[in-house]
């Protein structure tokens, strides 16, 4: 008996362990490597594995799968606590891996309940219930505590065959079909072709009618883009004796590409309060008006006793060719981050955190926030719906900022805080998803890249090297009509979602109560 018990913990390690390996994996499918089908094998692999498991070692296995994916998936995040935090490498990984471990509850509620509510395969728990459930789960993952939607199942299409969709159904509406395709496969695995052949072939050509959906048609005009990379040393970028070179440095880059209609800078590329370097917006303001153009720069801007991680316009706002600029530094055509990184730009439980360590004192951690809707800012006329740094992660809130009279997608970021790590490359990643939800060119300058340019299809066409200091000048071209997306957002796949949920539960429920009578 002793040695079965002995035989039956070894094998329920090596199951863990093999949903750890199979979570880690997923990482692959994300920026810079994009092996998209891997996610999907996974997925199906995981699917597989649980069929018939208790709710309880249903829970532990999923935890471990999602373990995987977010403890190497987002690694990166502790190169900020232990390079620029102040933090012992030992204590940066081990904050990493708490986070992970936070992240990974959501897979884990999602098998959980699938186990509770349909312990074995067949059409609803694969193709209905478990679709919903990831897709809900993800969701929450994106919402509570102010959210973390990195690495959301849909971001591995942004190369994928299905991208495409995320025009009707977005970033998340992907991951309802991944995980409707986990299901599927799932099933054939078991050799129960009928119930998966509803699915495979369905997504198949609904993916490949996906754009005759689409009312985005070139307007015929364009816009000219400046997009500068100063490459700032992140371990100097706050230093005072090194704001005057920062800022003399983005406009001698600039003053070679004043025939722009638009120059952009990162976010905080003026790492100061806007009161206190005046004197140098004053004469870009006046610089930019002289050469019909307009700059857009990252500020901390000031009203009253409160700071904002901004974006501001010099020089034009309304047309190329005006008498004068109008940028008067009163919070006139500026925008003000809404949505702020946790210990970033804000510190939950201050008072109790901020004495632990100097991770907890970053330099811009004492941020109010912005409206979560905002005027476009115009530049020379050209409407620009912007997204500072982690809100572009966020595709309601963009959305929300987004008109039919938009004309670009903008947003600016410094991921110097993550050095080499593959960090920066899966931002540029989730922002290239946001133009295809939204139908919209998207330009993204940055400190140290990735700086880039992307259609409304989500095609990088234009993109300067990481860590070189660099100017980005393209013509785009401009587009108009909106997407479903745009129209409805991911509100008709948390619905039908949460409406799959409600009927797998009810059929729960019912067949129990079969049984009991």
């Amino acid at each position: 008996m002793l040695n079965k018990l002995r035989a039956f913990a070894h094998h329920c390690k090596i199951r863990l362990l093999l949903a750890y390996l199979a979570g880690a994996s997923t990482a692959l499918a994300f920026a810079p490597y994009g092996l998209w089908p891997i996610y999907l094998i996974a997925l199906t692999f995981v699917l597989y594995q649980t069929d018939k498991l208790s709710p309880k070692s249903a829970l532990k296995y999923w935890l471990s799968f999602g373990f995987g994916c977010f403890s190497v998936g987002i690694s990166w995040v502790h190169v900020s606590m232990a390079t620029y935090g102040g933090m012992p490498l030992i204590a940066s990984i081990a904050l990493m891996a708490i986070l992970a471990l936070y992240l990974a509850l959501y897979p884990a509620l999602c098998g959980f309940l699938l186990q509770k509510i349909a312990p074995q395969s067949g059409l609803i728990r694969n193709i209905l219930l478990f679709p919903a459930l990831w897709t809900l789960t993800e969701w929450l993952r994106g919402w509570i505590l102010t959210g973390f939607p990195w690495l959301w199942a849909g971001y591995s299409q942004t190369e994928g065959p299905l991208k495409s969709l995320a025009s009707i159904i977005g970033a998340l509406g992907i991951s309802f079909v991944l995980a409707l395709l986990a299901g599927a496969f799932a099933l054939l695995l078991q050799k129960r072709w009928r119930s998966a052949a509803i699915a495979v072939p369905l997504i198949a050509v609904a993916s490949y009618l996906t754009p005759l959906f689409s009312n985005i048609s070139p307007t015929g005009d364009s816009v000219k883009v400046a997009l500068v990379q100063g490459n700032i040393p992140q371990s100097m970028k706050w230093e005072p004796e090194a704001l005057w070179p920062t800022m003399s440095k983005y406009m001698d880059l600039s003053r070679p590409e004043f025939d722009a209609d638009i120059i952009i800078w990162p976010e905080a590329a003026i790492p100061a309060p806007e009161y206190m370097v005046s004197e140098f917006l004053n004469n870009a303001n006046k610089a930019a008006n002289l050469n019909h153009s307009a700059i857009i720069t990252g500020i901390i801007s000031h009203q009253q006793d409160s700071f904002y991680n901004s974006l501001i316009v010099l020089g034009n706002h309304d047309s190329k060719e005006q008498a004068q600029a109008d940028y008067t530094g009163t919070g006139n055509n500026e925008f003000k981050k809404h949505h702020l990184l946790p210990i970033g730009e804000f510190v939950p439980l201050e008072s109790l955190l901020r004495p632990l360590a100097p991770f907890f004192n970053l330099p811009m951690s004492s941020f109010q926030r912005g409206e979560y809707q905002q005027a476009n800012l115009n530049a020379v006329g050209h409407q620009v719906a912007p997204a500072i740094c982690y809100e572009i992660a966020f595709p309601e809130q963009l959305r929300a900022n987004v008109n039919m009279g938009t004309e670009l997608l903008l947003t600016v970021s410094n991921d110097a805080w993550f050095g080499t790590s593959n960090g920066p490359l899966q931002h540029m990643e989730i922002a290239q998803m946001r133009s295809i939800e939204l139908g919209r060119p998207l330009v993204r300058a940055t400190n140290n890249g990735v700086t880039a340019v992307v259609d409304e299809k989500g095609n990088i066409t234009h993109q300067l090297p990481q860590f070189e200091t660099g100017v980005l000048v393209a013509d785009i071209p401009l587009v108009e009509g909106q997407t479903i997306f745009a129209k409805l957002g991911q509100w008709p796949t948390l619905l039908i979602s949460a409406l799959l949920l409600l009927i797998s539960i009810a059929r729960t429920y019912y067949l129990s109560r079969s049984i009991k009578s």
